[in-house]
Order: C-alpha cells, then structure tokens, then sequence
C-alpha cells in the first residue's frame, strides 16, 4: 500500500443548512430565547436526515449575540446531537449598508469571537442585505429586483477595510472568513469577488463559491463555467446548490426553479472535481429552497459522496 493511504469520499465534510428553520417561533418568540431542549427538538430531523454536521446560521441563531452561558448551551446541544459546525453564516447583515453598516460590522465581530470557543473554523459573509417588502412577498425573492450595489470608490474602499479589520480579528483567534458570491454586490461576478479578494488581501479570507446565487437569476448570467475557473481557486467553504433555467432569447424570456444539484444546469460532478483539483478541502452546505429543503439537502449530500474524490490521510489531516 502506498505511503499516504487514501480515505473515502464519506470523510469529507458535508453539512445540512438551516434555510427551512425560521428564527422565530409562531408565536413570535425567537429561536435564541427558547430552552436547550427546544433547541434539541428542533435539530433532531437534522440528524434524522443523516447529517453529522449543520452550518448555524443568524438567521436561526444568531451566536454573536448569545450571552457565555447560553452559547455554552448550544455547544452541548450540537455535541448531544454529534452534528460538527464547520461553519456560521452571517446572513443579510452587509457591513456597507448606509443605516446598519456599523452594527452589522459589529455582530460580525462578535460572531467571529463566538465561533472560536465553539470550535467553528468558518465565518462565512456577505454583501447582500435584507430582503425587501416586495421580494419577500414573491413565490422566489430572486425574482423581484434588489437594491443595486453602491458605484461609488468610497463604498468600496469602506467595504475592502472592514472586511480587512475583520479578517484581522479572525486570523487572530484561529477563524477564517469565506465571502459569498451573490448578484448586485462587490461579488457579483467571478472576476468581481476575486478582484474584491485581492484587494482585502488578507490570507484569512477565502471565497465562497455560490454560483446557485447567481444562476437564478432571470436575465443574462455570466456562464457557470467561467465563475467556476475563477473562483475555485480562491474557495475556502461552499453554499451548494443547483437550478433549472429556461430561457426563449426571441421573447427575451428567462426563468429559473430549485432543482436537485444533480438536475440543474451546473455539472456539479465537473466542478466538485475541479474544486479538488484546486486543493479545496473545505466543508460543503448543501442548500435548497421550497418544499422539504432538508429532505433535498440530504439528496444532494449523498449525491455530493458519490462524486467527491478520496483524500488521502494527510490531506484530511491538515
């Protein structure tokens, strides 16, 4: 047998996201507040689907803004339950925004104090902001335009230095940061989030290669493949998920649906592979919108295994 013996695919880390748990309760009290063993009922179909690990997300819990006691509380949880956290995503909380830039610069920096006594490698961000009215009222939010990116260099200058403070901050305690790629923002094409990397130029930052943000999209879209080629390089955490497009050019017609990540026009197989190729060895989110996303999710987790590549020992070792 050769010197460095290779694992199974079964060894990468693939993690169910939390896109179907809402951070409120219906009757209006938040996720944060409920007891530990709510907190157990609710990941225990995580765990029923399969999963050993889950990305927490603000959007459930946001742990920037738990007191020690009870971020010590969802740390036993997730142990109870035996589901790793590879990563927290800060979700639609962009530094830039004009009224909560600031505050939302500061429960990054809390999450990234958060993440290091759990044990969370991975903070993953973004510059996309809240939904708005009418997105949240459509079928798919995607389908009804946002708010444009800032143009002005100032806001872009603003955007590189507190991604640059944060990456800081997050080299100092052991995490690193991943930037999720995601339309109308400074990561909105590939060659836009690498040239956003490099200006941050900070060796704690990755990208987040979520070309699902992008694809969905109905109108013209920059082609999967060349995103791909510019951003897998960079990648340190994947949001994964796929799309199905339909598109009459004569009627100037595009439409997109969630699909499966073995059915959407993405080839996942090619770029997992390219992906390995590149040295990425970070945690996989499996994501899906509408119908039983975690059910999907599992799907695509076990899709996911049948086309990731073996690693060997030291690769899973580093």
């Amino acid at each position: 047998m050769a010197e460095d013996s290779l694992t199974p695919s079964a060894d990468w880390t693939i993690a169910a996201a939390m896109l179907q748990f809402p951070g409120v309760t219906p009757d209006g009290v938040p996720v944060a507040e409920l007891s530990s063993e709510a907190w157990r009922e609710q990941l225990q179909p995580v765990v029923e689907a399969g999963f050993t690990a889950v990305e927490v997300s603000t959007s459930w819990i946001s742990i920037g803004d738990l007191p020690p006691r009870r971020l010590a509380e969802l740390r036993q949880v997730l142990a109870d339950a035996g589901l790793e956290v590879p990563g927290i995503s800060v979700v639609r909380r962009s530094v830039i925004h004009p009224e909560r830039g600031g505050a939302n610069l500061a429960l990054a920096h809390r999450t990234i104090d958060a993440a290091a006594p759990l044990g969370v490698p991975v903070v993953c961000l973004g510059l996309h902001d809240e939904l708005l009215a009418d997105p949240k009222q459509a079928t798919w939010f995607w389908t009804v335009p946002g708010p444009e990116r800032p143009v002005d260099a100032e806001a872009y200058g603003l955007a590189v230095r507190r991604y640059r403070e944060l990456a800081e901050h997050a080299s100092a305690v052991g995490v690193e940061l991943s930037l999720e790629l995601y339309e109308d923002t400074y990561l909105g094409s590939g060659k836009e989030a690498v040239r956003f990397l490099e200006d941050i130029g900070h060796s704690a930052v990755g990208l987040n290669p979520d070309v699902g943000n992008l694809i969905r999209q109905q109108r013209p879209i920059e082609n999967w493949r060349e995103t791909f080629a510019l951003t897998l390089p960079h990648a340190n955490y994947w949001h994964i998920k796929n799309y199905a497009r339909l598109e009459d050019p004569s009627r100037g017609l595009v439409l997109t649906h969630p699909t499966s990540l073995e059915l959407g026009i993405i080839d996942y197989r090619e770029m997992v592979r390219a992906a390995t190729a590149h040295g990425f060895s970070g945690a996989f989110v499996v994501e899906h919108y509408g119908g039983d996303g975690l059910s999907v999710g599992a799907s695509n987790a076990e899709y996911l295994r049948s086309v990731l590549p073996a690693r060997t020992i030291s690769e899973v070792e580093k």
